[in-house]
C-alpha cells in the first residue's frame, strides 16, 4: 500500500474518532456546568473541557471569555478549529473520497451521509434544548461507520490501518480526560459523597461512555482510584488504555505478518501494552497519576510518529 493511502485511512478514522469523541466532551461539560458549583460561575467548567479538547489556546485567541453559547459553537461548528466537529466530518470524508475506492459502499454513505447532514444544521438557529439531540446523533453517526467498517472491510491492511487510527486517537482522549477532569472535578471535602460529587464523577465515566459498565464492574458508588483503574487498566472496559493497546498491539501484528517486516513501532507498542497490563493502580497512585498519564501521552504520540515514519505516511 502506498504511505498516501496508508496515511489518509489512518487519519480518516482518527477523525471520526475524534468528532465522536468531542461530542461527549461537550456532553460532560454541559452537564457539569448545569450543576451550582461554589466559588465558580456556571460557565467555569468549558475550561477544562478545551483543555481535555486541547483546544484552549485557540479559543481564547479568538474570545476573550468563557461562554456555553460561544464554546460549543467552536468545538461544534467553528471550521477554524481543527479539532471540532465540523473540522473532523470534513477532514474524514476529503480523505475518503481521496481513497475512495480503498472503502466499501456502506462506509462512504455512512461517512459522506453524515457530512452532508451535518452540513446542513445552521448554529445560530438552534435553540438550547437542541444540543443533547445534536450530541447523541454525532456519537450514533460514529457508531454508525464504525459498524460499516467491521462488518464490510476485509481484514487486510485497509483495515489494520483504520484500526490504528481508531485506537490510537481513543487512548488519546481517554488520557487526557482523565488528566484533566480528575484533577478538575475532585469536589471540596464539604462535598465528598453528595449528589454534586457523585454527578461530577459520572460526568466523567459517561465521557468515556463507561457510567453504566462502572456499576456492573464495580457494584459501588464512584471512586476516584476505581474510576482511574477503570478507564486505565481494566482490559474489558473498551476505552481503557489497555485496551485500546490490545487492538493497537494485534493491529501492527498483522501490519508486521501482511508485509514481512517487524517496525520499530512495534516493539514500542508492546513496550506500552505491557506497562498496562503489568501495572497496578497502587503504584500509579503512589507514582503520581498526573505524572503516569503524562508518559502515557508521550509514549502514545511516539507510536503515532513511529507508525508514520515506518509506513512512510509522508510519501
Amino acid at each position: 500500500m502506498l504511505g498516501r493511502t496508508a496515511n489518509d485511512l489512518f487519519w480518516l478514522s482518527r477523525y471520526v474518532e475524534r468528532a465522536e469523541n468531542m461530542a461527549r466532551l461537550i456532553e460532560a461539560g454541559y452537564r457539569i456546568a448545569l450543576l451550582p458549583r461554589a466559588g465558580g460561575g456556571k460557565d467555569e467548567e468549558w475550561g477544562s473541557t478545551l483543555r481535555s479538547a486541547g483546544c484552549a489556546d485557540r479559543y481564547f485567541a479568538q474570545h476573550a471569555a468563557l461562554d456555553t453559547r460561544k464554546v460549543v459553537d467552536f468545538l461544534l461548528f467553528d471550521s477554524t478549529n481543527p479539532s471540532s466537529v465540523h473540522a473532523c466530518f470534513a477532514t474524514a470524508r476529503r480523505n475518503a473520497r481521496a481513497q475512495r475506492t480503498a472503502l466499501t459502499r456502506e462506509m462512504w454513505e455512512s461517512l459522506n451521509g453524515s457530512w452532508l447532514e451535518f452540513q446542513a444544521i445552521r448554529p445560530e438557529t438552534l435553540r438550547p434544548d437542541a444540543l443533547p439531540r445534536i450530541l447523541d446523533w454525532i456519537k450514533e453517526r460514529s457508531a454508525g461507520y464504525r459498524g460499516a467498517l467491521l462488518d464490510t472491510i476485509l481484514r487486510n491492511d485497509t483495515f489494520f490501518f483504520s484500526q490504528l487510527g481508531t485506537f490510537l486517537e481513543r487512548a488519546d482522549n481517554t488520557a487526557r480526560i482523565l488528566d484533566v477532569k480528575y484533577y478538575v472535578l475532585l469536589p471540596s471535602m464539604s462535598l465528598i459523597g453528595s449528589g454534586v460529587d457523585n454527578v461530577q464523577w459520572e460526568a466523567i465515566l459517561r465521557s468515556v461512555s463507561a457510567h453504566r459498565s462502572y456499576h456492573w464492574v464495580y457494584k459501588d458508588s464512584y471512586r476516584s482510584w476505581r474510576i482511574a483503574d477503570y478507564l486505565i487498566l481494566n482490559r474489558a472496559m473498551p476505552r481503557s488504555l489497555r485496551s485500546c493497546y490490545r487492538e493497537i498491539d494485534t493491529a501492527l501484528d498483522e501490519l508486521s505478518g501482511h508485509y514481512g517486516e517487524k517496525k520499530p513501532c512495534l516493539a514500542t507498542a508492546k513496550s506500552t501494552r505491557a506497562l498496562l497490563e503489568d501495572g497496578s493502580i497502587e503504584t500509579i497512585f503512589q507514582s503520581g497519576l498526573h505524572e503516569f498519564l503524562l508518559d502515557f501521552i508521550g509514549r502514545n504520540n511516539r507510536v503515532g510518529q513511529e507508525i508514520s515514519d515506518a509506513y512512510h505516511f509522508s510519501s
